[in-house]
């Protein structure tokens, strides 16, 4: 019989490294919340992985990654033409707990049952919740100490006794013993926990959307649809930049970046005037789809999935 192929052994001092490698990771790493398993009919964030002819598997971003299913039958109401269309993997979607199995390990989700309210709420708990983890992993990596430690210790309970541990940080700013004072805290995690709070907690920039609708049938054609807009763009400030930027003719959006809303609200609305202004001069027209607001992210991954639509179609 041929020669056996030579096996490769791994010393102990590697195996070790590995190990260590391992367990540093999994320092790093824990759910969001102290229950194990999310709970039936709850709202979850999830992260697309591959996409199959059952349905689709996903992780639960909240929950330290732990797999699921959307059913094909789950993902929209209406008739499946192309499951690519629908959901692709990288997307995040927010999804409702049909069935937990803890025994087997199976999580049953539904994408088609989420209203947009669900989503809107979800995201702005998932916001704060994103935002405390990477808080506490700051300060279990500068201080050597486990995240889940951490969160026994006192990080689930700040969720208990202020509803989230986001609002017992944004306290923390300005009073730290207030929030920490009645927990046995290492005084360099104390340190490491004030210091990074504060450093993080900072205002959230806004994203402000307005989307218009812009035709001219008239001589000047497509060069009086872009003089408008530029008008529009001119409303900039150096602050303040406005985007403008085609999804499919003759639908374009108009977009700022504030970490004051009303500020850039009335920024776009003045940009909207000066290309209503403009347009109609030159004999064309335009639609309001959506007046200036602030979108949220699933919006913004709608959009970003219709323009992909339209590239495909292309």
């Amino acid at each position: 019989s041929p020669p056996c192929p030579p096996v490769a052994v791994k010393t102990m001092a590697e195996n070790g490294t590995e190990g260590a490698q391992d367990q540093k990771k999994d320092d790093n790493n824990c759910r969001m919340y102290e229950k194990k398993y999310p709970d039936q009919d709850e709202n979850v964030l999830v992260t697309v992985r591959s996409v199959a002819e059952m349905g689709a598997y996903v992780t639960l971003n909240e929950y330290n990654g732990i797999e699921g299913m959307i059913l094909l039958s789950e993902l929209s109401r209406r008739r499946i033409r192309s499951i690519n269309k629908l959901i692709r993997v990288g997307r995040t979607e927010v999804v409702v707990v049909l069935r937990v199995d803890k025994d087997k390990g199976y999580i049953d989700l539904s994408k088609r049952r989420v209203s947009v309210e669900d989503v809107e709420k979800l995201e702005v708990k998932y916001n704060k919740s994103k935002q405390v983890h990477s808080i506490m992993r700051q300060v279990s990596e500068t201080c050597k100490v486990p995240m889940i430690k951490l969160y026994e210790a006192w990080g689930w309970d700040l969720y208990k006794r202020y509803g989230h541990a986001y609002d017992a940080f944004k306290i923390l700013v300005a009073s730290p013993d207030k929030v920490i004072g009645q927990y046995s805290l290492d005084e360099a995690v104390k340190a490491s926990l004030i210091k990074t709070v504060k450093r993080r907690l900072t205002p959230q920039p806004v994203k402000i959307r307005a989307d218009i609708e812009v035709t001219c049938f008239a001589y000047e054609g497509i060069d009086a649809v872009k003089a408008a807009l530029q008008k529009g763009e001119e409303k900039s400030t150096a602050e303040l930049p406005i985007k403008i930027k085609l999804v499919s003719p003759p639908l374009y959006v108009m977009f700022c970046t504030t970490l004051n809303k009303e500020q850039g609200i009335n920024l776009l609305q003045s940009a909207v005037d000066a290309i209503t202004k403009e347009i109609r001069e030159k004999e064309g027209s335009i639609n309001v789809k959506h007046a200036p607001r602030a979108v949220s992210q699933q919006e913004e991954r709608d959009l970003l999935a219709k323009m992909e639509g339209e590239e495909d179609d292309d």
